[in-house]
């Protein structure tokens, strides 16, 4: 059945077909047909716009891959990094830590508390992020939004083992179910922290 559906799509698919919208054009198309049954109905009227009209193209992908990624890096509160040319990123995924180098083909990653590590030659600088997503565009740009995000090098590890005792007992002592959800991401976060101190 599979074999034959790409024969069967062709045949229900009309010889004319639209673009997709990865393919806009830099001017968008009208259909003449359209336009022209419009004014022959409604003369004095301007025909309306459908929704490609509003589109704009997809940035160009370059035709070689740049040589450095371009990371912009923002807080609900603060703009850590805009537009910071580096070698490369890793961002806590919640599929695994994702590494991103330039040419990196397009992705929205949801991130979970971890590390996000920007290298610029030799120097690595390491932030703590509680959650947020990564988005990696065609033409080598990492846009990443975090809710909350410190450098490691500011992590207390006293208050970091003090939080995870406390929210690992919160957990034990847990009746309800909201009890259990709360404590378990306290004992996750502090964890990640404590992996992040620890190295």
């Amino acid at each position: 059945m599979f074999r034959q559906a790409s024969r069967l799509l062709a045949r229900a698919t009309p010889s004319r077909s639209r673009a997709f919208s990865s393919d806009v054009p830099a001017t968008p198309a009208q259909d003449s047909n359209f336009i022209e049954s419009w004014t022959k109905v409604i003369p004095n009227l301007d025909p309306p716009k459908t929704p490609s009209s509003f589109m704009t193209p997809r940035p160009a992908t370059p035709s070689s891959i740049p040589s450095k990624l371009t990371v912009n890096f923002v807080l609900p509160y603060a703009s850590e990094l805009s537009g910071k040319e580096v070698d490369m990123v890793i961002v806590p995924a919640t599929t695994g830590q994702m590494g991103v180098l330039p040419g990196h083909v397009p992705t929205i990653a949801e991130l979970k508390p971890g590390i996000l590590s920007v290298h610029e030659g030799n120097d690595v600088t390491k932030y703590f992020l509680s959650s947020g997503f990564a988005l990696i565009h065609a033409n080598s740009v990492a846009d990443i939004i975090a809710i909350e995000a410190v450098p490691v090098d500011r992590l207390d590890p006293a208050l970091v083992q003090k939080g995870l005792a406390d929210f690992t007992q919160k957990l034990s002592l847990a009746t309800t179910d909201l009890e259990k959800a709360e404590a378990q991401i306290g004992v996750d976060v502090h964890s990640a922290m404590n992996s992040a101190i620890t190295g």
